[in-house]
């Protein structure tokens, strides 16, 4: 990341917990503020460049080697930059890869994996080997997956109610895994050769809205029909260098940058060692207070990127938002469908936000007992 001349973002910036698009790291914003009006010198913007040019060349090749390197990526994987975002995949897996077949398998453990399902079986038909209710993860012996299914679909981190997977289920074997990393892409380590393909949107822990990182097995491409549209096959993408029309130019950048402040901060193992001590503060803090807050998570389901937990009396709910608004955290309200409270700790979460959350936890059950 190259250096930035002076700190120009002088005002105090409260702590950002949106669950997407999520705050980014303060280095990268005084990057692209410092590139705005003019990228290295060529006079003009990034979000001006030619996606043809050698500078943005550059940017592009510049991302899918540092994925490579942090991921470890194993060269018999495809490395994609799908415009669009993370519902826009939920078509292009089944388009892609049920080739000949006409069935699918998927782990619906929340929100996303279950509008992932219902958008599949406009396309196939759709094998549910496990539904469950947003608390907790199948146990190894819950799941039902077919050996005819062309792939097994899951999420790997649910934003909604806040679950993840600690590591793919063992189940999974013998068949094609794809995996939706959206929210929890590069928050730490995974074995690439245990799927078939990864996608993530990178509006979370990578960037901003508008762009999906796809990592695909090369033997998974080329199954899709002759009727799949041009730009919803990965082929296209992996024929043309990411390439088949102007591509995201301003997304792909920032994934770059944020590749960068990824590398430059230790990689992925710091990520994961900060996404588990931040969670872990603010667990802390609602498990110390049982007569304030519930969880409804599973502890050994609960997710260190989205942390989710209710008012027991639902009137402290607005209270429990605006007071911590008022004192420097925001976006903090649950998922519409759902209600509640959620603090979405991504990458770009400094620690010190995570602790003075944890502390408002506490000091607000004192105050409203």
């Amino acid at each position: 990341m190259p250096p930035v001349h002076e700190k120009t973002l002088h005002m105090k910036r409260p702590y950002n917990f949106s669950a997407g698009p999520s705050m980014l790291p303060e280095p990268v914003l005084e990057t692209i503020q410092a590139e705005l009006m003019d990228y290295r010198g060529l006079g003009c913007s990034v979000m001006e460049l030619n996606h043809r040019s050698d500078a943005f060349e550059e940017i592009l090749h510049g991302l899918e080697a540092r994925i490579r390197r942090l991921l470890k990526v194993p060269e018999d994987y495809a490395v994609l930059f799908c415009p669009g975002g993370g519902r826009m995949q939920f078509s292009m897996v089944p388009l892609n890869l049920l080739g000949a077949g006409v069935s699918a398998s998927y782990v619906v453990t929340g929100t996303w994996s279950k509008g992932a399902a219902n958008e599949a079986a406009r396309f196939a038909r759709v094998h549910v080997a496990y539904h469950g209710n947003g608390t907790k993860l199948p146990d190894e012996e819950m799941l039902d997956i077919p050996e005819d299914a062309s792939y097994v679909y899951y999420c790997d981190n649910e934003t909604v109610h806040g679950i993840e997977f600690p590591e793919p289920p063992a189940a999974m074997v013998g068949i094609p895994v794809a995996c939706d990393m959206s929210s929890n892409f590069m928050s730490r380590p995974f074995d690439v050769s245990r799927y078939g393909l990864v996608w993530a949107g990178t509006q979370k822990n990578f960037g901003i809205a508008g762009l999906a990182v796809v990592i695909v097995r090369r033997d998974l491409l080329g199954l899709a029909s002759p009727e799949v549209p041009t730009m919803l096959n990965y082929d296209t993408y992996v024929r043309t260098g990411n390439l088949p029309n102007t591509p995201p130019v301003t997304q792909i950048y920032v994934a770059n940058l944020m590749a960068q402040w990824i590398e430059k901060e230790g990689g992925l193992d710091v990520m994961n060692t900060r996404a588990i001590e931040r969670s872990s503060m603010v667990y802390d803090a609602l498990d110390a207070c049982p007569h304030m807050y519930a969880t409804k998570v599973d502890p050994k389901a609960r997710s260190r990127m989205n942390v989710t937990f209710r008012l027991r009396d639902e009137m402290l709910t607005d209270v429990f938002v605006k007071e911590a608004a008022e004192a420097g955290f925001i976006n903090l309200a649950g998922h519409r469908t759902v209600g509640g409270i959620r603090a979405s700790l991504y990458n770009a979460m400094p620690i010190e936000g995570a602790a003075g959350l944890s502390s408002f936890i506490r000091t607000f059950a004192l105050r409203h007992a």
